[in-house]
Parts: structure tokens; C-alpha cells; sequence
């Protein structure tokens, strides 16, 4: 379990304002749910994110889940003081069912790896390589879109 840190409030306040500053992110209205320290919430208006269906837009959703992946690995760097750009090299998107309300979506570490071992290889190699999965949910937290991803 997550203890929360001092800090966690200020480094979510400038995720926050990192994705503002991007006129892509900021087209999708998102906003930082939280952060329980392994996992990352977003959240975005459906009606800023919608459709010709009716439905979210099936790139608002990717969007919104590689962003919270991104935000993810960008915090967790922030916590163990390293510095790193970060970036998507893979990510593979399962759509299961559309989503006709507001979107959520979080991300997280892969099951089959720890933090301290992702990043491990950081300071001395200058880079690392971590598997993250990331959904968006339906009401009633079934999993309307399901993605992994590759993070360098």
C-alpha cells in the first residue's frame, strides 16, 4: 500500500499542468484523478471526447490511457529522483465494448514487474524498458478498453 508522500499532491498538481501545456491534451479536458502510488487515474469529459455514435471516441480513449501510462513512469521517476524522457515504443489496444459516459482510465506497472527492478537499469544504461497495462472502464468498472504498452 502507497503511503502518501508529501510531494504527491505537488507532483500530481504538475502533471496536471504538463498535460495542459500540450494543445492536444488539452483538447481531451482531462484531469488527474489520483495516484495510489502503483496506479494512475485520469478522467475526461465524454462530451469533449465524443463520437458521431453517440459513444468516446475510440483515439480519446488510447489517448487517455497512454497519457496515464506516461504519467505513471513519469512520477514514479520523479519519486526516485531520476531524470529521463520518456516515451511510447509499443502499445497493443483490445476495444471490448464502447463507452457512452465519461471516460476513465488508469494505468499501471505490469503485473510481472516491480518498479525497483524497471528502473534499475536507468542510471548506468541511461535507459530502461517497462511493460505497463492500462484500461478504461465502463460504469460498474467493467473494462470497456484494454491496452499494454511499452515504455523507454
Amino acid at each position: 500500500m502507497h503511503q502518501k508522500n508529501v510531494d504527491d499532491d505537488a507532483a500530481l498538481a504538475q502533471l496536471a499542468e504538463q498535460f495542459r501545456s500540450m494543445p492536444p491534451v488539452a483538447a481531451l479536458q482531462l484531469r488527474v484523478e489520483g495516484f495510489d502510488g502503483g496506479c494512475l487515474r485520469l478522467h475526461a469529459p465524454l462530451a469533449a471526447n465524443i463520437n458521431d455514435k453517440g459513444c468516446a471516441f475510440g483515439g480519446s480513449l488510447v489517448s487517455l490511457m497512454t497519457l496515464a501510462g506516461w504519467g505513471v513512469v513519469t512520477l514514479h521517476l520523479q519519486q526516485a529522483g531520476l531524470r529521463a524522457d520518456v516515451f511510447v515504443a509499443d502499445m497493443q489496444v483490445r476495444y471490448r465494448a464502447p463507452l457512452f459516459a465519461d471516460l476513465q482510465a488508469e494505468a499501471r506497472l505490469a503485473d510481472d514487474q516491480s518498479w525497483a527492478a524497471a528502473l534499475a537499469p536507468l542510471p548506468e544504461h541511461g535507459r530502461a524498458d517497462l511493460s505497463l497495462s492500462a484500461r478504461a472502464c465502463l460504469p460498474g468498472c467493467k473494462i470497456g478498453v484494454a491496452s499494454t504498452a511499452r515504455c523507454v
